[in-house]
């Protein structure tokens, strides 16, 4: 039996060196300079190529769920506060990076890391229109 468990756990390691995910620095970047949606996305990404499909719908509903309630918390703040967005950034990165992250994947650093490239791409594709918008829009 224990011969058994040690080939289980032989065989997840293989797997383990053989597959990549995001990274927290990349899900907690995106979630800073993008949006926590952004960063819930990667994760997202992450859960369901790991088989965690339930988790991924649950974690992508709540990062845009909380990217919807900061965008209401941005409208109804005065002109001069600051930059609200970056601070509510900060923190939906942070809860994704630092409780989901490690909730549904507790191994997460044993991973190898997928590159960011194809999402940064996406993302500036995504974000360059609304930025030109609302600069051409004032």
């Amino acid at each position: 039996m224990s011969t058994e468990l040690n080939q289980d756990q032989l065989n997840t390691e293989i797997e383990k060196s053989n597959f990549k995910i995001y990274s927290k620095g990349a899900i907690y970047g995106f979630s800073i300079f993008f949006s926590t949606v952004f960063g819930g996305v990667l994760l997202m990404q992450n859960l369901k190529d790991l088989g965690k499909k339930k988790e991924a719908n649950l974690v992508l509903g709540i990062s845009l769920l909380y990217t919807a309630i900061s965008i209401v918390i941005i409208n109804l703040l005065p002109s001069t506060v600051g930059n609200p967005a970056l601070f509510l950034n900060l923190i939906g990165g942070g809860i994704l990076s630092y409780f989901f992250l490690p909730k549904y994947i507790p191994n997460f650093e044993s991973f190898s890391k997928k590159a960011i490239w194809k999402p940064l791409i996406i993302s500036l594709l995504i974000s360059i229109p609304f930025v030109l918008a609302l600069i051409y829009s004032e």
